[in-house]
């Protein structure tokens, strides 16, 4: 059968540089920093004291006030980010007749789920009994949550679930989405990742890992990738979300057709807990298998939106990798949004899909800050000034720890 083509046609975005997508590409083509200390929680003895958090956080009209003080963060960022992408593909409140909601869906998940609701109420049981949890403590920790919330607010009645995949996991959605109106399951799907991971027992659960960056005099300059002297990733929180039509449903309706989505396929490493595999082949294989699925060759891509989270060993097993794929990186721009707003774990992959199809509409690449002393043969470009170029095939790329890798690729809309 025939696949359906797949166009994106609304971003949302709930970030440290706000809400608002141009004004979130425009700091990042700026080279500004969102990472700063840490003040919602004291940590002056964690070992990493800062982040690119989201403090406070206001859902304003987008959620009932009640239900905003009520639910995880994970979930109100989800609601802000995918109602916002539904405005921007001229789908709001009043626009809703347009759709049949039984062929729209929402795939927007998390990797680590409502851990503040789940915090707060182990400190309830321990502190106060078991008659004190909150009846809403297994919902609202639960990865599904926030699409279902999204779907119930919005009556969308198409496909609905989550896929937890770690730091990957808005990528591996994004696949599963465009799948389903490929294969003409839905006209519509929300896709995308949601995080809100900034707390005590979070941060503490990274540091205890070794994986954070322990920059704390200079946090703004702790997130480097590429860079020789960096010395791990530097935590993020937000939501991202994108509106996929299948292309005649888009055009029926007249909708702002921003790119489309030519691919994307994952695979697994099963290799390490969290270490990437050192030879690259789950990466290469995951990298072929999204050019295979995009129907294009390698040599047509020509910017690469980067996992590159700043830690000592993955940034260059990702390099290693796409040099199996990519014959001349010369060629091709590559850049790492992590640098300047931290990882976002399981909403990395849907801010930075944002960041891709941005790079496309607006024509130009974002710098990569705080690369100083890069890594010797890199090969690959990677603009340290905001870059103009006209983005030909734009691949995003999203790894997560147990080995998930998961590869996408967008082009402008033709």
């Amino acid at each position: 059968m025939k696949k359906k083509r797949v166009v994106v046609t609304g971003l949302g975005i709930v970030s440290c540089f706000g809400n608002d997508v141009d004004v979130f590409y425009q700091k990042l083509l700026q080279g500004q920093s969102g990472i700063s200390l840490i003040t919602s929680f004291p940590c002056e003895n964690y070992s990493t004291r800062f982040a690119g958090f989201i403090d406070p956080f206001d859902p304003g009209e987008y959620m009932d006030k009640k239900q905003a003080r009520r639910v995880d963060k994970s979930i109100a960022f989800t609601m802000v980010a995918g109602k916002k992408a539904l405005e921007h593909a001229n789908l709001g409140k009043e626009h809703s007749e347009l759709l049949d909601k039984k062929r729209c869906g929402v795939l927007v998940s998390s990797g680590m789920g409502g851990m503040q609701v789940f915090a707060d109420g182990v400190e309830t049981l321990i502190q106060k009994g078991e008659n004190k949890i909150s009846p809403f403590f297994v919902p609202y920790i639960l990865t599904n949550m926030s699409g279902a919330m999204l779907a119930m607010d919005l009556g969308f009645m198409g496909p609905n679930y989550s896929i937890s995949t770690a730091c990957a996991t808005s990528n591996y959605g994004i696949i599963s989405a465009a799948n389903h109106i490929r294969m003409g399951d839905a006209d519509l799907m929300l896709a995308g990742g949601t995080e809100a991971a900034i707390i005590p027992m979070g941060l503490a659960g990274f540091c205890a890992c070794k994986a954070l960056s322990q920059r704390n005099d200079s946090p703004q300059q702790a997130s480097r990738p590429w860079d020789i002297q960096r010395d791990g990733f530097v935590m993020g929180e937000g939501a991202g979300v994108i509106v996929l039509e299948s292309l005649e449903h888009a055009l029926a309706r007249g909708a702002p057709i921003l790119a489309e989505y030519l691919g994307g396929a994952i695979s697994c490493d099963a290799y390490h807990v969290t270490n990437p595999r050192p030879d690259g082949e789950g990466v290469a294989l995951c990298i072929q298998r999204a050019l295979e699925d995009a129907e294009v060759s390698a040599e047509e891509i020509n910017y690469i939106n980067a996992h590159a989270t700043s830690t000592p060993v993955g940034d260059i097993a990702e390099v290693n990798a796409l040099k199996k794929v990519f014959k001349d990186p010369s060629k091709i721009v590559m850049n790492s949004t992590k640098s300047m707003i931290g990882h976002l774990l399981g909403a990395a992959g849907g801010v930075e899909a944002i960041a891709t199809i941005k790079a496309i509409t607006d024509h130009v690449a974002h710098p990569t800050i705080n690369l100083e002393n890069p890594e010797p043969d890199l090969q690959f470009q990677i603009p340290t000034s905001a870059h103009p170029m006209i983005v030909n095939k734009g691949m995003s790329n999203s790894f997560g720890f147990g080995g998930h890798n998961a590869s996408i690729i967008f082009s402008p809309y033709s």
